[in-house]
């Protein structure tokens, strides 16, 4: 990859000062740090402004700018963080279908990362918004994976062998476990996504009037005791253990302040964004 990103930037943008070397401890720290300080938001999205996917413009926003993005700005900053430091890492291509029947056929419109540790094979996805896991998830099926919030799998339908051939209706979906139910969060067949799919499914997901992203505000954050996430004109905290909290945001002003307070997100008094 031509691009080098600013590592000392970076870290100190999501307040990690760890060890460097490419082990899983390195991996799931950073994943932690960086879902906690970069929110998820498609703000720039409803200002009808473009989305840049270039590793460039996506650091400049994110790391510089005090921002934060969709998948297509986290993965790619996290892909091209990962590999500068050494991990074995590859983009991957993916349907994302929380509530959605898997009779539904949605765009392949989602990235996350494949990273090899030790013969290894894990997941890597700081993009899914009020979904996002915590630390990698290692790709085996059927297996109850604990992160940091809420427990995960990857299950299989379809017939594999391995994680390199299968039959040509198999997919793997990626679950998460809350409200003592499991919820598909995304579906893939482990094939990697190029560059130029990359920018076709961004300019898709920012600019096509069906995109859901051209018509809801959605911003997403995590911590230690749960996350955060507005949603439209609500307000969302669910701890990790206890019921959701639920706010309505009652004006513009409101939002700034809920944006800037709890997102870090500042923006100019008078900035208005569809929220309802």
């Amino acid at each position: 990859m031509s691009f080098t990103p600013d590592l000392d930037a970076y870290f100190t943008r999501i307040g990690d000062h760890g060890p460097r070397q490419p082990t899983l401890e390195t991996l799931n720290r950073i994943i932690e740090a960086h879902v906690r300080r970069i929110p998820f938001e498609n703000l720039d999205i409803l200002l009808g402004l473009a989305i840049s996917v270039r590793p460039e413009d996506v650091e400049q926003k994110l790391v510089h700018g005090g921002r934060g993005g969709y998948c297509f700005e986290h993965n790619t900053l996290m892909l091209h963080i990962l590999s500068t430091l050494g991990f074995e890492v590859r983009p991957i291509s993916a349907r994302v279908r929380y509530q959605k029947p898997r009779s539904f056929t949605p765009p392949r419109t989602h990235l996350f990362l494949r990273v090899e540790i030790e013969g290894q094979s894990w997941l890597v996805d700081v993009g899914v918004g009020g979904l996002t896991p915590t630390c990698a998830l290692r790709l085996t099926l059927d297996t109850p994976q604990q992160t940091p919030h809420e427990t995960r799998r990857i299950v299989a339908e379809g017939q594999w062998t391995g994680f390199e051939e299968r039959s040509a209706d198999a997919r793997l979906y990626h679950q998460a476990r809350f409200d003592d139910t499991w919820h598909d969060i995304c579906d893939f067949t482990l094939e990697q996504m190029l560059p130029i799919d990359v920018e076709l499914a961004n300019w898709y997901t920012s600019a096509h009037p069906d995109s859901h992203f051209k018509n809801r505000l959605i911003v997403a954050r995590s911590c230690k005791e749960g996350r955060m996430i507005l949603l439209g004109d609500q307000y969302k905290y669910r701890p990790k253990s206890g019921p959701l909290q639920i706010q309505s945001i009652d004006n513009d002003e409101h939002l700034l302040a809920v944006l800037a307070d709890t997102f870090g997100l500042h923006f100019p008094a008078g900035t208005r964004f569809p929220y309802e």
